[in-house]
């Protein structure tokens, strides 16, 4: 079971990740969105969604840099497994408090306001909530993280990501001894990744893409296509009190001749 989900089921997720985004972009691009509710509740949802997007920003960093990099590098500029550990338990504990702060924000907002949960789907409300239970396995993991950077554990997950990447087949063996806290932190992180196509998760990839769409692929004016699906009812021949259509005199026809 441990070589399937830290050795098979990451490349299933990505699959999923990746091909699933595309699937969907591709069959209904117009559902490419999170829908938005900001005119209920404003105030709680900017605070919220501020907390919540800036959090999980510095943590997808934090994540992604730290994994990925080989600590090679981080050598060279005199940063060793212990101080890098303890960076990253620090930084992603502060960036997660602010995350799950927010995120409870969101989810109150959206499980105790009657309008909003009137017009979120089942996906919107158990994203939020699974998003919210992996932050929670994170800052649990924290303590840890700082208590046992002495033995630099983070060179293990190092080595388990960047295996994982270059396809390497023993990638699972790396995390065959590391406390179940952060086998559960990763599993469902791998699962996040397989709900990301199929649920509001997708406009991340707009928010990162749009830019460089709008300035290198967009070739003219924004298209919008309306759903009614029946045209409006015509207005033509409407006349109304204050504006009078008055048909213009045809002009004289010079070459006409005089009736004898």
């Amino acid at each position: 079971m441990h070589n399937f989900l830290f050795g098979i089921y990451p490349y299933i997720a990505l699959a999923v990740l990746i091909l699933g985004s595309i699937a969907r972009y591709e069959r209904d691009p117009f559902t490419w969105k999170s829908s938005s509710s900001q005119l209920l509740r404003r105030k709680q949802l900017m605070i919220g969604s501020i907390l919540f997007h800036l959090g999980v920003l510095v943590i997808f960093v934090g994540h992604l840099f730290g994994l990925l990099i080989p600590h090679q590098i981080y050598e060279a500029f005199g940063i060793h497994a212990e101080a890098k550990q303890l960076l990253a338990a620090t930084a992603g504990g502060i960036a997660g408090v602010l995350a799950i702060i927010g995120g409870i924000m969101l989810a109150h907002r959206r499980l105790n306001d009657p309008r909003v949960r009137a017009t979120s789907s089942f996906w919107d409300t158990a994203i939020l909530l699974i998003l919210l239970a992996q932050l929670a396995l994170g800052l649990i993991s924290v303590p840890y993280s700082i208590v046992t950077a002495e033995h630099g554990e983070v060179l293990l997950f190092m080595a388990w990501a960047q295996g994982i990447f270059t396809f390497q087949s023993d990638a699972a063996t790396h995390l065959a001894h590391v406390p179940l806290i952060y086998k559960l932190h990763i599993v469902l992180g791998l699962t996040i990744f397989v709900l990301f196509p199929f649920t509001r998760l997708v406009h991340i990839v707009s928010g990162i893409a749009a830019p460089f769409r709008y300035l290198f692929v967009r070739t003219g004016y924004q298209l919008v296509r309306s759903r009614r699906s029946q045209p409006l009812p015509s207005r033509t021949g409407a006349v109304t009190a204050s504006r009078k259509v008055v048909a213009p005199k045809p002009a004289p026809d010079a070459t006409a001749r005089p009736a004898e």
